[in-house]
């Protein structure tokens, strides 16, 4: 099947090596960005160079392509905080979750000792959630079998890819986490843990989670799972439900990149999660997952040159979830067409001119659809249009779409021919006048398209 959905161009990106190779230009704009410190306050996250820059994508066909430092080991931090999420909405539903934690933004820093009105964290993606979050994944089991059971989980979702663990940074984070430990008495002082849970339990757990470790490679894996509506697109098993995917690309959009996430929504407008260790996990939802890696961080702790990823990105590309709304100036979309299927195109170009549907013919030709392309028995839209008399199709396809009037079926019979047998008289004057001015040109597909959108106008 992937053969021959390659031969056959039905890949949601169908000229990938065209698609990539901007992409490679986009990382190599990026890797110029020189700003940024690498985070320090956990020990060993300071030890990796500030010149790794890594960029992984696949997409929800499989199809992948890396750049740069995509092998290197990184340890997830706060990108593993929608991955939890995800896991317990799959496995207890999103109205037991979010009895004990909320869905808004925080307005604050991630590390904040605060909860919202109802004395909840304010959403899963600041710290004080995502502990809380730890205390409903299998409560009932041990550490390891709660600690295996995530690591199974993660597996299943890039396909047995890269995934491991890094005991070093662990025991970093258990040492210098005492903004943590405050949250985690704060949040047990004001019962937002299930009753019975373990504070000390659930704040272990919570380091144990951020010190998972993916590659880029792996971790675009990751995304495209979310992407791809909870589906692994490397193994085709189904992961997570399709609410857990839903409610997690929802908060990673609203709350995902700290205190720039208001920001990163209005000029990317994908949902995104980036962590301390200088990873962005990024979704573009039904079409592909990425992850960018590169330690210098700005002053709100993302990735510096993940943040400027992103931006080019959507600048070129138009993946921003508005830039699909009807008449928006158009940017580059390498996504395959939904009429991209020909069968599909001739039919609904034929029922268009069997109808003397106007509006969808004039769809069709502002979309660069070919006008002139004939069904099975040879017949085009005109063939269609005048042997049911529709003059105003008729019209249409003469004067603004400049069709040709000479195409003869399997049956020799041209569009006029079919007017006359049927009898209207309208339209087989429409046709004779148009056939003595026609002369036959071969243009650009831009320039008929151009001639066509100005004629609409």
């Amino acid at each position: 099947m992937l053969l021959t959905n390659a031969f056959r161009k039905h890949f949601i990106i169908p000229d990938f090596e065209q698609f990539t190779h901007q992409i490679d230009k986009i990382y190599e704009s990026a890797k110029h960005q020189d700003g940024g410190q690498v985070a320090d306050y956990i020990p060993q996250l300071a030890k990796f160079s500030p010149d790794l820059w890594g960029v992984s994508l696949c997409t929800i066909d499989g199809q992948r392509h890396n750049v740069g430092n995509t092998k290197v080991p990184f340890c997830m931090q706060s990108c593993v905080k929608p991955l939890e999420y995800a896991i317990a909405v799959h496995e207890l539903g999103s109205e037991h979750v979010h009895r004990f934690v909320g869905k808004e933004p925080s307005g604050f820093k991630f590390n904040k000792l605060s909860l919202n009105e109802e004395d909840k964290p304010h959403n899963p993606m600041v710290n004080a959630g995502a502990i809380v979050i730890s205390s409903l994944i299998k409560p009932n089991a041990n550490k390891a079998e709660r600690f295996d059971h995530v690591m199974e989980f993660l597996k299943s979702m890039v396909g047995a890819e890269y995934v491991g663990f890094s005991n070093a940074t662990f025991q970093s984070e258990r040492e210098t986490g005492d903004r943590n430990y405050a949250i985690g008495y704060y949040l047990k002082e004001k019962k937002c843990f299930p009753e019975n849970a373990d504070m000390m339990a659930a704040l272990d757990f919570y380091f144990q989670l951020c010190s998972i470790e993916v590659t880029c490679e792996s971790g675009s894996v990751m995304a495209a799972t979310l992407a791809n509506g909870g589906i692994c697109p490397i193994t085709g098993d189904r992961v997570l439900s399709a609410e857990a995917v839903r409610n997690t690309l929802s908060l990673m959009h609203s709350c995902g990149m700290y205190d720039f996430s208001g920001q990163f929504a209005f000029h990317v407008g994908l949902p995104a999660k980036s962590g301390v260790s200088g990873a962005v996990l990024l979704v573009v939802p039904n079409v592909m997952g990425m992850m960018c890696w590169s330690p210098p961080l700005d002053r709100l702790g993302n990735s510096v040159r993940g943040i400027h990823f992103c931006n080019d990105l959507v600048s070129y590309f138009s993946f921003h979830n508005y830039d699909n709304l009807r008449h928006f100036n158009k940017k580059h979309d390498p996504r395959r067409r939904s009429d991209d299927d020909p069968n599909k195109s001739v039919v609904n170009l034929m029922f268009a001119a069997y109808s003397g549907d106007i509006s969808a013919l004039r769809r069709f030709a502002l979309s660069a659809v070919d006008m002139e392309q004939r069904d099975y028995d040879s017949r085009t839209a005109l063939h269609v249009a005048a042997a049911e008399g529709h003059q105003e199709a008729v019209m249409f396809l003469t004067e603004i779409c400049k069709v040709n009037p000479h195409g003869k079926d399997r049956w020799g019979n041209t569009p006029l021919d079919d007017a006359m047998q049927f009898g209207h008289d309208a339209v087989v004057s429409i046709l004779q006048k148009y056939q003595n001015e026609y002369v036959e040109k071969r243009s650009s597909t831009s320039k008929e398209a151009q001639s066509i959108y100005d004629h609409l106008q």
